[in-house]
């Protein structure tokens, strides 16, 4: 029996996932989770042998999960199911450990399949996913990346500082690197430019 816990944000999504995961004979969904932080208390309580998750969810993403299981070293095997066909978010994810990136719309039957592939220890990637993963680099650095994410949601330096422990200059520093590297003309265009390319 292949037991998972199940992580997405829109209930009514998480709960026909479960129905269609749930008629598999050799699948068996221990928890669903709402957020990332709640996943996350389930993976560590349940110990399952994979997590499937969206990337963007309240608290934290799915990507911030994947890192999370690769630090502590747990056997939980990650695969992210999501509707952002970006190239930007499958290398992330990637680089996160992540063993599967799986489309929403893919059919039910494919995504049980990806699961049984990801649990014996293969990979499961959209293949046009895949080809297009390795054309443009991400040319952010982690802590721009950050930076950049809080000043699109529209939080100002000063508290962008204070959450991430750095001073406003150092901000300014970060923002300005990254809106330079982008290309953009302002903070919110490079929020936009690094957020359609998956690299946020």
């Amino acid at each position: 029996m292949i037991r998972l816990v199940l992580a997405e944000d829109q209930a009514m999504v998480r709960g026909a996932l479960a129905a269609l995961l749930g008629l598999e004979p050799d699948l068996q969904v221990l928890a669903q989770a709402g957020d990332g932080d709640a996943a996350w208390e389930a993976v560590e309580r349940l110990r399952p042998d994979l997590l499937v998750t969206d990337i963007e969810m309240p608290g934290q993403t799915g990507l911030d999960l994947a890192l999370k299981v690769q630090a502590a070293g747990l056997p939980t095997r990650v695969v992210v199911l999501t509707t952002f066909a970006r190239a930007g978010y499958l290398r992330r994810a990637l680089e996160a450990g992540v063993r599967g990136y799986l489309l929403k719309d893919a059919p039910a039957a494919r995504l049980a399949q990806a699961l049984r592939q990801v649990h014996a220890g293969g990979r499961a990637i959209d293949p046009q996913l895949a080809v297009a993963a390795w054309g443009e680099d991400d040319p952010l650095t982690e802590r721009e990346r950050q930076v950049l994410r809080l000043a699109g949601e529209g939080v100002k330096t000063a508290d962008i500082a204070a959450r991430l422990n750095l001073g406003p200059g150092t901000v300014r520093n970060y923002l300005s690197d990254a809106i330079g590297k982008l290309g953009a003309e302002n903070r919110i265009e490079a929020y936009r430019t690094a957020r359609a390319k998956g690299w946020l």
